[in-house]
């Protein structure tokens, strides 16, 4: 990968960082006198017997200036000028079946759209945004899964209660099993610092390892099956999804034997520095879906760019390993990177357009004065395999790239943001991204990217 170049625009976006720092760290005229151990919601959440109700809104405006750009294809991020506004909202469930069991039921809506229609950079700025504008706004059934607990132990720890398990205590060590619908990520590569588009930062390959490319369909959700055993000081899970029938598709495979994403991560938490937290895990998956050939769509030589669909078979590979940590510098301070790789053979499927990612970044958090502000600044480098930068080099399309022609460079990104809690669960950030060679094109940007986004947590 190439080494990130302190430019202007760089320059820029670091300095925006620096003075997000200044603002979360300087003491307001009107100082609270401690935090409360949850964050606020607009109503604490409605409980009713077994049931719990909660609810979100996220939207994220966002836009850029024109840039240099001296061509560019039907996948490309616009160089002219351009914002778009998008929206998610959440109606998020629990069901308490016994001690040991509930079900987890979300209805979502997404709409709006992205820049450019999330076309033109692998790391996108707006992870909320779905691929596909076509799908609509229509709300949809993102989760609804069985959740159950087989305690092994006594001993019990408590857990913070969220969207998706209403326990407050669990056993210290514990069986773990969700079947249903689901998000993959609900699971696995989850970083307290960088996986939260709501609070934290925007970008895709920032909240997640950008290649892991983690069965889902359009809308980021699937069927599958998890597993996680939980001891202490390290938890080991499983998982086991469907894939999309079709890259970036809506509609999922049920063909296991021949299309599944296999998940299996690693994570301990050894006590490296007495009272700081340390995270890290280890992920390894694999994908078996009717995938396109990157070298097999070139050597399809008909006298027109490459044409990766007309290359698919069923039972294609594509695997990958991603590492992930977490280290509390200070009661405040923590900082978190990730490693990504996968073998870049096939096509991507389900996720973005990266094959190598690296990534490290450091966010700021509760203080006595600004309890429920966050601050954070990240820089992420994407790359693709050879097969793949040839394939768009020649002309060819993925779901995401594709500028018709490619002189290649690593994709590098910094983002910053500032999230301020202006009242009870309502919460304003302001957000920067400054991206060099968009879609990995040292023909096209650099470009800075500003938002702003709005978060109600109900």
């Amino acid at each position: 990968m190439q080494k990130f170049i302190i430019n202007a625009h760089t320059k820029r976006a670091l300095a925006v960082a620096a003075a997000m720092a200044f603002v979360a760290i300087a003491p307001p005229v009107l100082a609270q006198s401690s935090a409360p151990e949850q964050p606020p919601s607009v109503f604490g959440g409605v409980e009713a017997g077994p049931l719990w109700f909660g609810g979100q809104a996220n939207l994220i405006l966002q836009g850029h200036g024109a840039f240099h750009s001296p061509y560019e294809g039907a996948n490309s991020l616009r160089a002219q000028s351009e914002h778009a506004l998008s929206h998610v909202l959440t109606l998020y469930t629990t069901c308490k079946l016994s001690g040991k069991s509930e079900l987890v039921v979300d209805i979502e809506s997404a709409g709006g759209k992205g820049i450019s229609n999330a076309s033109g950079v692998a790391g996108f700025t707006d992870l909320d945004v779905v691929r596909n504008p076509q799908l609509g706004s229509a709300p949809y059934l993102a989760r609804a899964e069985l959740h159950a607990v087989v305690p092994l132990a006594g001993e019990t720890e408590s857990v913070p209660r969220g969207p998706l398990s209403g326990f407050a205590t669990l056993p210290a060590r514990r069986l773990e099993i969700r079947v249903g619908k689901m998000g993959t990520p609900d699971s696995f590569d989850l970083n307290d610092a960088g996986s939260d588009s709501h609070l934290q930062f925007l970008n895709w390959a920032i909240d997640n390892n950008g290649a892991y490319d983690y069965a889902a369909d359009t809308r980021g959700y699937t069927l599958g099956a998890v597993a996680e055993y939980h001891v202490p000081l390290w938890t080991v899970r499983a998982g086991l999804m469907l894939m999309p029938k079709v890259a970036n598709g809506i509609k999922l495979d049920h063909d296991v034997r021949h299309a599944r994403g296999e998940n299996l991560e690693f994570e301990f938490r050894p006590q490296l520095v007495a009272d700081r937290a340390t995270t890290a895990r280890v992920l390894l998956y694999r994908n078996l879906a009717r995938m396109g050939s990157y070298r097999e769509a070139l050597a399809n030589d008909h006298g027109a760019p490459p044409d990766i669909t007309e290359s698919r078979r069923r039972g294609r590979t594509k695997y990958g390993i991603g590492l992930n940590g977490e280290q509390e510098l200070t009661g405040r301070v923590r900082a978190f990177a990730r490693i990504g790789w996968n073998d870049g053979r096939n096509e991507s499927f389900a996720y973005t357009e990266v094959d190598r990612t690296v990534e490290a970044g450091f966010d700021l958090r509760a203080s006595k004065h600004r309890p429920f502000d966050k601050v954070g600044v990240a820089l992420v480098a994407n790359g693709i395999s050879a097969a793949h930068r040839d394939y768009l080099a020649a002309g060819g399309f993925g779901f995401i790239l594709g500028d018709g022609a490619l002189r290649y460079g690593a994709e590098r990104i910094v983002e910053a943001y500032y999230t301020a809690h202006i009242g009870r669960g309502v919460y304003l950030s302001l957000d920067l991204q400054d991206v060099h060679h968009p879609g990995y094109n040292r023909d096209r940007g650099p470009v800075l990217v500003p938002a702003a986004r709005l978060h109600v947590d109900f």
